[in-house]
Order: C-alpha cells, then sequence, then structure tokens
C-alpha cells in the first residue's frame, strides 16, 4: 500500500570546473565526496568585528531549488542586526553579486538603527 509520500530523488551532486558548476553523474557522483574536499569552494568571507559573511559552493542543490534552477551557491550571515540571513545562488556571478551586496549591507548597519529594521 502505498505510503502517499514522493519518492525520493536522488541527490544531485556538483563540482567546480573555474567558477562553472558542472553536474556529477556515475562513478564520478560516487566519488563526490572526496573530490569536494581539493575544491576551492569559498567564493567570499569576510570579517569585520563580530560579524561575518561567508558565501560558498556547496556543491548540492539547496532547497528551493528547481532543474532549471538549481541553487548551488549560499551566502551567511554570522552576527550584528543581520545574524542567521541567508540567500542563495545558481552561479558563481550570482554568488559573488551576492556577496558583495550582504557585505554592504550587515556592515553598514549600526548598532542603534538596527532595531529600525
Amino acid at each position: 500500500m502505498p505510503s502517499g509520500r514522493l519518492p525520493l530523488m536522488p541527490e544531485r551532486l556538483y563540482m567546480l570546473q573555474g567558477h562553472e558548476a558542472v553536474l556529477l553523474s556515475g562513478i564520478a557522483a560516487l566519488n563526490w565526496n572526496r573530490m569536494f574536499q581539493g575544491q576551492e569552494w569559498i567564493v567570499g568571507s569576510e570579517v569585520r568585528g563580530r560579524i561575518q559573511v561567508t558565501t560558498v559552493f556547496m556543491g548540492r542543490e539547496m532547497a528551493g531549488s528547481t532543474l532549471e534552477r538549481p541553487l548551488l551557491f549560499e551566502t551567511m550571515v554570522f552576527g550584528g542586526a543581520f545574524d542567521d540571513a541567508k540567500e542563495r545562488y545558481p552561479t558563481w556571478a550570482e554568488a559573488e553579486a551576492g556577496h558583495k551586496r550582504w557585505c554592504e549591507r550587515a556592515f553598514a548597519v549600526q548598532p542603534e538603527r538596527a532595531m529600525d529594521l
């Protein structure tokens, strides 16, 4: 008797070739963990005082992905008025732009202004 749940889809894994994400299949997907460890996956990381903004290539599709637009990069803010904020992107270029936007936003907020946001 069916459980009513959708069948689990296989996880879609990616590697970077330069700044382009490439979908893996077959043996390459089986060896993803080992291959991913040697990759340069940090798009950007900035720290000022107690605030950190980091953008990385995740190597797998994140929540909110579609087949046409897999979200493979993520910016997260740690500390400050935007603590735990995150945004996801499908390409390196969009991740770089998002990282810059979040740095400007997170580092521009003064503690006394944070309550107004």
